[in-house]
């Protein structure tokens, strides 16, 4: 299989470090508007294990030419131009995958070729470290197996699930915009502790490993939030009186409206760029 990465960013990079080590890939193809940064992503990938090739280069045509699967890893901004530029080069049997937030599977459609299959993915930034999340939305003509080849190929960047599309934009604001309110958090703990006399590397410290630690708690353990706060929250002990303040000022109902103001944001920016409105399933 032939890979043709388009785009060489943060997320361009982190979806390549689990694309060479896809079963099935012999080829992958990374491009750049400079061609040297395309080169030195490359670089750091020639030497993988599974001996995929991996090359460097500023040629979109010629890096689609015969590849049969194309990942979109450009800004959406960017996008309508680079479907201009490749379109006529991409195989009629290729799949093609966007990892650009906001644009549906209708707008890609247009601007490929007739009966492409495409395929919408919402990834995070935690997949650089492989601990991302990465929702696959199909297009008209993407079948269950585009879907697992997607799957497949981004099994090393996290948890990968399969949503209908008129989901992406809730999920964006999840998933995808989640990692921010993460690290606002952090901050905000990390302040709360200097503020308390510890010294800021370590209050940073502190925050940090607490909620990457409670985090993969929550996943492992495989209980409901509210059963795992109970645990910590001793009757009239430290946690419920904070507890108590985060209810007096209503955080989770900030966190609601956060996530649906993002959604709501998701949803104007796939306007601004004139992509259509991913139909409902």
């Amino acid at each position: 299989m032939k890979i043709a990465l388009l785009g060489s960013g943060v997320m361009g990079s982190a979806v390549l470090s689990s694309m060479v080590e896809a079963d099935g890939v012999e080829e992958v193809v990374v491009t750049d508007v400079r061609g040297e940064v395309a080169r030195e992503v490359a670089a750091r990938h020639e030497a993988n294990d599974a001996g995929v090739t991996v090359s460097g280069t500023d040629d979109n045509v010629a890096a689609v030419t015969g590849a049969d699967v194309v990942v979109l890893a450009v800004k959406p901004q960017h996008m309508g131009t680079l479907l201009a530029q490749v379109r006529d080069a991409v195989e009629p049997s290729a799949l093609v995958v966007s990892i650009a937030a906001g644009l549906t599977c209708a707008y890609l459609e247009a601007g490929l070729p007739d009966g492409v299959a495409v395929v919408r993915v919402m990834p995070n930034t935690p997949a650089t470290i492989g601990r991302g999340v990465a929702a696959l939305s199909a297009g008209t003509t993407a079948g269950p197996e585009h879907l697992d080849t997607v799957a497949s190929l981004l099994a090393r960047t996290g948890l990968v699930v399969r949503v209908p599309e008129h989901q992406q934009s809730v999920v964006t604001a999840i998933s995808g915009s989640g990692p921010a309110y993460v690290f606002h958090l952090i901050d905000a703990l990390a302040e709360a502790g200097t503020a308390g006399g510890l010294p800021r590397e370590l209050a940073l410290r502190l925050a940090a490993h607490t909620v990457a630690g409670s985090g993969l708690y929550a996943v492992e353990s495989g209980q409901h939030p509210a059963l795992l706060r109970e645990a910590v929250s001793s009757p009239g002990g430290t946690t419920l009186a904070a507890l108590e303040v985060l209810d007096e000022r209503a955080v989770r109902a900030a966190y609601g409206a956060a996530a649906r103001a993002a959604a709501r944001r998701s949803d104007e920016l796939s306007e601004s760029l004139g992509a259509p409105s991913g139909e409902k399933a």
